[in-house]
């Protein structure tokens, strides 16, 4: 193919390495162009998959029996619960939300000290909505040459038309988006029904509204600034980077000298890299960024530059890779190779042969580097974290008690000369069926219980049904006879147990008495 059926671009990067910006500037917009490749086709992938798990993760059925709600994720605020299928997590377990947040940070260190900032490239909402947004404005306003023009051009009936029609599906799909987040806090069908008719609460509009103008905000006006202003993860990413992690990287030591006219300049016998100044990796960037000024905050390695390029080499007859994902140390082995004639040129021994492809002097990345300290301390952090929920959730009780003693009066001494002491028991079901109860006085010899509202001899047991998913509170006293008390404190405990399970759990209490005489 000859050089000049290589599309070149006016492309300056709006976010410039090279250039010290204002700490507060007016923006400047971008109009990144469609990218073909591999990396493109794995963003689609991974946008689609964000988003259905987004939007229809609420709509999930989980039957969990008449008593408990059947929505496959729920957080119902209302009674404190959070269902996730099969798993109920109660306000006492929050230590569970807590160690997968813990996971999710341990997980954010682990894929950047290995792979740069893939979060933020293919999987942050930001990235995703944005995503979403342009292929709204591409479809309305064509691609970037036209949506170029479509900005300097005169408003008109067509513009006018366009920039409406662009700027209401976006305010659709923010309304879209605010309206399946708060799906996830009731029913979706039932609320769904009440906020077409209305009759939803009010804090369900108010929800919708400020999402609805933080989508619209974030994905279509704000887009590249919310990652540069607003986020704190280009700043803190510096710090989980090291010599062998893999970043979006120009290898200058092939694509330097630059030259439009490569084939031209070899032939006059001038040294000439790979990189055809085509600017291609500049017109697809959706930060505004040229990768050819080297690492930059803006840059999250969404790879689309790579696809570019990649696209220009086959069409010259070039190898790939010009950029490419690479560690530091792979980089500098490639320019120590590259300057190994002793000459200040960039690339002296990196010529083509007839053929045009590379000479083999290139240093490689191998996928053992990727096991190193660093990230098999953050490996081995995340598993223990991940296997220490999963015992807890496997080993955790759904039965509870919990009591506490009358501190006013702490004893009352009856009519035959019995010391009886009262206590509040509250039984926790934590499962979303109805249970029968045994609880029992273990200890304290000769004591006998009696439950307030339930007409029975005092006893050592009795049986109460807790209604599912509930805590029942029962008052309790224990009387004991004059002659066995054994002294002013007395240690005794109080087990239940779901005789239909196997569920148990025990509480130690203390029985408090007069001081006898002897």
């Amino acid at each position: 193919m000859s050089e000049t059926e290589i599309e070149t671009f006016d492309a300056t990067a709006v976010n410039s390495a090279r250039v010290r910006q204002p700490l507060y500037a007016a923006r400047k917009k971008i109009f990144p162009k469609r990218a073909e490749g591999s990396f493109r086709r794995f963003k689609w992938i991974v946008m689609l998959i964000t988003l259905g798990i987004y939007y229809l993760t609420p709509w999930l059925r989980w039957n969990r029996g008449p008593y408990a709600p059947d929505q496959g994720v729920l957080i119902d605020l209302a009674n404190r619960r959070f269902y996730f299928f099969p798993i109920e997590i109660w306000p006492q377990e929050f230590y569970f939300v807590a160690g997968l947040l813990i996971m999710a940070g341990f997980g954010l260190f682990l894929v950047t000290s290995t792979v740069g900032r893939a979060w933020c490239g293919y999987t942050c909402p930001q990235t995703v909505w944005v995503d979403l947004f342009l292929v709204v404005e591409r479809a309305v306003e064509g691609d970037r040459n036209a949506r170029i023009k479509l900005d300097a051009a005169p408003w008109s009936v067509g513009k006018l038309f366009k920039r409406v029609t662009k700027h209401l599906i976006w305010l659709i799909i923010a309304v879209l988006t605010g309206g399946a987040w708060i799906f996830y806090f009731a029913d979706a069908p039932t609320l769904l029904r009440n906020l077409a008719t209305g009759q939803a609460a009010p804090v369900a509009y108010i929800t919708v509204a400020i999402l609805t103008g933080t989508t619209y905000v974030f994905g279509g006006l704000m887009r590249e600034q919310v990652c540069t202003y607003m986020c704190p993860w280009p700043r803190i990413q510096a710090a989980m980077l090291d010599e062998n992690s893999l970043t979006v990287t120009y290898n200058d030591w092939r694509g330097e000298p630059r030259s439009r006219h490569a084939k031209k300049t070899a032939a006059e016998g001038q040294l000439v890299g790979d990189c055809v100044d085509c600017n291609a990796c500049v017109a697809v960037c959706p930060m505004g960024i040229d990768i050819r000024d080297g690492q930059q905050l803006e840059c999250i390695t969404c790879a689309l530059c790579i696809d570019a390029c990649d696209s220009v080499m086959d069409k010259i007859g070039r190898e790939r890779g010009l950029i490419s994902y690479a560690t530091l140390a792979e980089y500098q082995s490639n320019m120590a190779l590259a300057t190994a004639g002793g000459t200040s040129a960039i690339n002296p021994t990196r010529v083509h042969d007839a053929s045009g492809k590379l000479s083999d002097k290139v240093a490689t990345f191998h996928i053992k580097k990727l096991l190193r300290p660093r990230t098999l301390i953050y490996f081995a952090a995340w598993s223990l974290v991940g296997l220490g929920l999963i015992y807890a959730l496997l080993t955790r009780e759904r039965l509870q008690v919990n009591v506490l003693a009358d501190r006013n009066p702490q004893f009352v001494v009856l009519s035959d000369g019995s010391i009886r002491n009262g206590y509040t028991v509250k039984l926790l079901n934590m499962i979303p069926e109805p249970r029968n109860i045994t609880v029992t006085l273990e200890g304290l010899p000769g004591g006998e219980m009696s439950v307030v509202g339930m007409e029975h001899a005092p006893e050592r047991s009795f049986v109460v049904e807790v209604e599912p998913d509930k805590l029942k509170t029962l008052k309790v006293f224990v009387r004991q006879p004059r002659e066995n008390i054994a002294g002013q404190t007395q240690h005794f405990s109080f087990v239940v147990e779901d005789k239909a399970g196997s569920d148990t759990d025990r509480y130690h209490a203390t029985f408090d008495a007069p001081e006898m005489s002897k």
